[in-house]
């Protein structure tokens, strides 16, 4: 039914992979964080620069360059296509330059991977909880979360062929699962959130509704597994891209999200910006605080992200919708 992909940001570097050989107007890369984003690839030759200075000087030399090398390529070339990789919790160093990217409608990559509490034991400093929602809140930033490997192919082609704007595309640091039974429809993964598993017995049978992001998708995929042993159906979403599917007509939200199923969302990060998705029937799991130092399982229990704490929260919710 399901197996490992691997480190999930191996899932961007393969599709990187396929992107560099057929497409050589790409150019890009991480510098000192080239082995841990995986942004190298067969096809593109290495560049190097001498020099030392700081890495918070670093991240934001790095994302000035290339917006400085994108709005040359509107004057003088068009054929290039800039993308730079850094870990999520150092998108503050480059937060003046993403910011003027998406002003300046920028198409630019920005390749974000170490997403969460996730990434174990460097702690809280470098575990991003904020991140995912301040960069969904720049305006004109197109930003995705992929849960495996079908989900960041796609991701990677939006903003390849997106030609009004930046696009940030953010990995875990950890293995994620593929569930190969699920629904992976391309055209529905391009819209930003689609159903990937229908509830069990089918939509009519659906009494909530589970979004998830990334990583957590999987814990939402256990949590409906566990429910429909209890003769609970519940419908899961996998919302790789809010913002993308915030432009989707407002036929095929109700058509992904029902007005008339509560709902409960899960990503490892503040909580504050899934209300608008869940309201004020539903739920929201995630993490309002800041890490601790420990393996990402660990972390994870640690703080509640689990799939029986999911399961829990669709009892506490559909409880309180019986009530009223």
């Amino acid at each position: 039914m399901r197996r490992r992909d691997g480190r999930h940001r191996k899932a961007s570097q393969l599709a990187l992979e396929a992107l560099t050989a057929a497409v050589p107007e790409l150019l890009g890369g991480s510098a000192d964080l080239t082995g841990s984003n995986l942004t190298k690839t067969s096809a593109t030759a290495p560049l190097r620069t001498d020099g030392e200075f700081s890495l918070a000087v670093h991240q934001l030399r790095r994302a000035r360059v290339r917006n400085e090398r994108n709005r040359q390529r509107h004057r003088l070339a068009r054929w290039l296509y800039p993308y730079v990789g850094t870990f999520l919790t150092f998108s503050d160093y480059s937060r003046n330059a993403l910011r003027m990217a998406a002003l300046m409608k920028l198409r630019v990559a920005f390749v974000f991977t170490h997403d969460s509490i996730g990434l174990g034991e460097d702690g809280p400093t470098h575990q991003s909880v904020e991140h995912a929602a301040s960069l969904r809140l720049i305006p004109n930033m197109d930003v995705w979360r992929p849960a495996d490997t079908v989900e960041s192919i796609v991701a990677w082609r939006h903003a390849i062929e997106r030609r009004d704007g930046p696009t940030s595309l953010l990995f875990s640091r950890q293995a994620v699962i593929y569930f190969k039974n699920a629904n992976h429809d391309p055209a529905q993964i391009e819209r930003g959130a689609y159903v990937l598993s229908e509830a069990a017995g089918g939509a009519g049978k659906a009494r909530a509704v589970l979004i998830a992001t990334g990583s957590e998708v999987p814990l939402a995929m256990q949590a409906q597994q566990t429910l429909a042993a209890r003769g609970v159906a519940v419908r899961v979403v996998s919302m790789p891209s809010t913002t993308v599917f915030d432009r989707q007509q407002a036929s095929y939200k109700s058509s992904v999200l029902p007005e008339k199923l509560p709902r409960v969302a899960i990503e490892a990060g503040v909580t504050d910006f899934w209300w608008k998705y869940v309201r004020a029937s539903g739920a929201v799991l995630g993490v309002d605080r800041f890490g601790e130092s420990a393996p990402a399982p660990a972390v994870y229990e640690y703080l509640g992200l689990t799939a029986a704490a999911l399961v829990s929260t669709v009892d506490q919710v559909l409880s309180r919708r019986k009530k009223s």
